[in-house]
């Protein structure tokens, strides 16, 4: 029997094969499928037009409120009602909104419902995100996630892997954004094309687990199908208070099971920043220091954590917003915003002139919240700075960590946070 990497195993116990190899047609079995105010409809009405009665679990179909919520208009209030009304009749024990709610990919993780070893599903592109528990988790298009619901199974092209080694000892204010983001600069857009990206290293086992959801959800920007990271201790400690089955700790891909490997020293990296219009170019942040901006968003399933919030909030504190830059500030879940709350973190978000609103993620897309004009410039902690992302097709969006941004909405310029 050949080695296979990490995600292979994961798709042949999932496929109930013994073995599975890249280019491998399988049909999985899922673990988790869900969907949004925006993909989620679509599925719902392709699952009762295939004579849908009952999902296939109540608890493993989960369906989540969060791109247009708190709704912006009719339009998307119905959106939201289809789900409301889907979750009721089919008795899912997974609809969030609301209070209760949040961006699904901060969310899901949080209440426990992810474990080392799944296969995880979502109408969402950065549904990648959750891989860094050690699933395989990938975005699947509105019929997919149908199709899903209705048999519990999806199919998959099995992924080769391409492995990320990082080593070195991360310099002050370099975080799992700058890693990605130069990861992504070094590779392109497609360099990973369909591939399965398995971050590993000595660096990683001192990255928090909200900084590994970070990388995992932009693994997506350099066309991947899924970007996960080895369960470890760091997955031990979020996990243990929150899922309540038996999983397993896991080992990185052994070199003989992996397409590629690529080796990166995070030493003496700088913040790293995805200009427009395209998250593959990526520079030092301080080459970009001529920049001026016009709006700062924190926030998004990429970073707003609350350690994301809390390191802006570092920088933030005793000092004001520039008088023409607009700060935005969005937690990402309702508990995340009640934990800023309680720790005075969304007072000096506020004292400096930041502007914080409900967990959404309306900015992020365009949608509500945070739009652009023509000509605006934004620096985002978000995930995608294609023309048109964030408003106008003339509004141009860098992409940053939350202390750059933070450092940014200070001096109304791209600005390194040891610049402050």
């Amino acid at each position: 029997m050949r080695e296979m990497s990490l995600v292979e195993q994961i798709l042949s116990r999932a496929a109930g094969e013994s073995e599975v190899s890249p280019g491998q047609l399988i049909n999985a079995r899922v673990d988790l499928a869900f969907g949004n105010d925006i993909t989620a409809p679509i599925a719902i009405r392709e699952f009762e037009a295939w004579g849908g009665r009952e999902v296939f679990d109540k608890n493993k179909v989960a369906l989540i409120a969060d791109h247009f919520t708190p709704a912006k208009d009719i339009q998307s209030a119905e959106q939201v009602k289809r789900l409301r009304d889907f979750a009721r009749a089919q008795g899912l024990v997974h609809f969030y909104e609301g209070a209760q709610g949040g961006v699904e990919h901060a969310l899901l993780p949080d209440l426990g419902l992810i474990a080392p070893g799944d296969v995880v599903i979502g109408a969402d592109s950065h549904s990648c995100t959750h891989g860094a528990l050690g699933a395989f988790a990938t975005g699947v298009g509105s019929t997919d996630l149908a199709a899903a619901m209705l048999t519990a199974e999806v199919w998959f092209r099995v992924p080769e892997t391409l492995q990320f080694v990082f080593t070195g000892e991360r310099p002050k204010w370099i975080c799992g954004k700058d890693l990605i983001l130069n990861v992504i600069g070094r590779i392109g857009v497609s360099g990973a094309l369909y591939k399965a990206m398995e971050f590993v290293g000595d660096t990683l086992s001192s990255l928090p687990m909200e900084d590994r959801f970070t990388m995992s959800n932009m693994a997506i920007e350099a066309g991947a199908k899924a970007g996960i990271i080895p369960a470890d201790e760091v997955t031990s400690a979020y996990l243990k208070t929150r899922v309540k089955r038996p999983w397993k700790g896991q080992k990185p891909s052994d070199l003989q099971s992996v397409a590629s490997v690529m080796e990166i020293d995070v030493s003496r990296m700088r913040p790293q920043v995805a200009c427009p219009p395209s998250p593959g170019h990526v520079q030092p942040v301080d080459e970009l220091e001529h920049v001026s901006v016009d709006q700062v968003f924190i926030g998004s399933c990429t970073n707003g954590r609350f350690s994301d919030l809390a390191q802006a909030a570092s920088l933030l504190k005793g000092r004001k917003v520039a008088p023409h830059v607009r700060l935005i500030v969005l937690p990402a879940t309702q508990e995340i915003y009640a934990q800023c709350l309680k720790q005075g973190i969304l007072d000096v978000l506020v004292d400096a002139g930041g502007v914080v609103g409900p967990p959404t993620c309306g900015p992020c897309l365009g949608g509500h919240m945070g739009v652009l004009a023509s000509g605006e410039v934004a620096v985002s902690t978000t995930n995608r700075n294609f023309v048109g992302r964030m408003g106008h097709l003339e509004s141009q969006i860098y992409l940053s960590s939350p202390a750059v941004a933070a450092a940014t909405a200070v001096k109304g310029r791209i600005t390194a946070p040891d610049k402050l």
